[in-house]
């Protein structure tokens, strides 16, 4: 990758069209079969923007419970796009609403609506959604609620930061993981290796549009193809394997789960780990030895998260499991344990 940003053809970005820029924005509309696709720097920026192609002031957007829109992005949904939120249970599986849940919203707002209420206007879906431990919407579910959401005349964002991951698990196609969305956004830096990088995709009029906001919120970029070349590498070289690293988290909670924890199957990469049998510590404690001894993780609510990607191999995995046995359970430091 850093070969090929030195590499890099470039222009300027914001005068013209960055030739390393264009191509990825068009191979990666391709990919999930949408007609064009923007470069921006983050995800946050490709799901704000789409945010605000979709939403005006007194607007309300419905999304799941947790959603990354709502958690992880400093509330610019509300600051910047001006829309109201209706926060979504989760059905039978995590992350996902339930198809009940959103056609009995669909026919309560099914009429004229007072001008003092909010108008909803869109459905935003995450798939994988990342607090709910990278739970997958299937297909069938994902393509209802869209059908859903058009036929109460809404839009569908999907944020798909890990839609890599979603597609591969269910062994299909990214344009058939996008469906009939009408905005998506990819990210590079999930799982795919790139250092910065989304692509958000949709119509070409959406996207000639959504060029202008990234500019307006400072995201104009030069020599961008020195970025974008890595993500093209990423889709050369680390698409193809990105089922890997569901095997991988398969296998560490396999093993974590004979140490005693409560590891669920992994529906991709992300593994949601609680103390179970193992252990009275609670998941902050967890965290901190487990960092300290060397395993990367974070504590989320009563579990920590662990998250398996392309700088793991086998090895690494039987290494993570050896530290956490350890740390865990042999609580004497060497010297004590000489002394004892």
């Amino acid at each position: 990758m850093r070969q090929a940003m030195a590499d890099a053809k470039v222009d300027d970005d914001v005068l013209g069209h960055d030739p390393t820029m264009a191509e990825l924005e068009h191979r990666t509309a391709q990919l999930l079969g949408k007609e064009a696709g923007l470069f921006v720097v983050s995800g946050c920026m490709s799901n704000l923007t789409a945010m605000m192609l979709h939403l005006s002031r007194g607007d309300l957007f419905l999304a799941p419970r947790f959603a990354h829109v709502l958690t992880y992005e400093m509330g610019t949904i509300h600051w910047l796009a001006g829309g109201s939120v209706l926060e979504l249970e989760w059905g039978s599986i995590p992350g996902v609403p339930s198809l009940e849940a959103v056609a009995a919203l669909a026919q309560s707002h099914n009429r004229e609506h007072r001008y003092y209420e909010l108008i909803p206007r869109l459905l935003v879906l995450e798939n994988t959604h990342n607090h709910a431990g990278g739970s997958v919407i299937p297909k069938a579910q994902f393509d209802a609620l869209v059908d859903q959401a058009h036929a109460a005349n809404w839009q569908v964002h999907l944020d798909g930061a890990r839609l890599w991951h979603a597609a591969a698990a269910q062994g299909i196609s990214m344009a058939q993981a996008a469906g009939a969305a009408d905005t998506v956004s990819v990210c590079f830096s999930k799982g795919m290796g790139a250092p910065v990088g989304s692509v958000l995709c949709s119509t070409q009029d959406n996207i000639d549009q959504a060029r202008r906001i990234r500019k307006m919120l400072g995201g104009g970029i030069r020599q961008g193809g020195v970025l974008a070349a890595a993500a093209l590498v990423a889709l050369d070289q680390e698409l193809p394997r990105i089922d890997q690293d569901r095997q991988r988290a398969v296998r560490l909670a396999a093993g974590l789960r004979q140490l005693g924890f409560a590891a669920p199957e992994p529906a991709t990469n992300i593994l949601m780990v609680g103390p179970g049998q193992a252990t009275d510590l609670t998941a902050f404690e967890l965290a901190a030895k487990w960092n300290a001894a060397g395993v990367g993780c974070v504590p989320m609510g009563s579990s920590v998260r662990l998250v398996t990607h392309r700088d793991l191999d086998d090895n690494g995995i039987d290494n993570a499991l050896k530290l956490i046995k350890t740390t865990t359970f042999d609580t004497l430091l060497p010297s004590e344990g000489a002394d004892s």
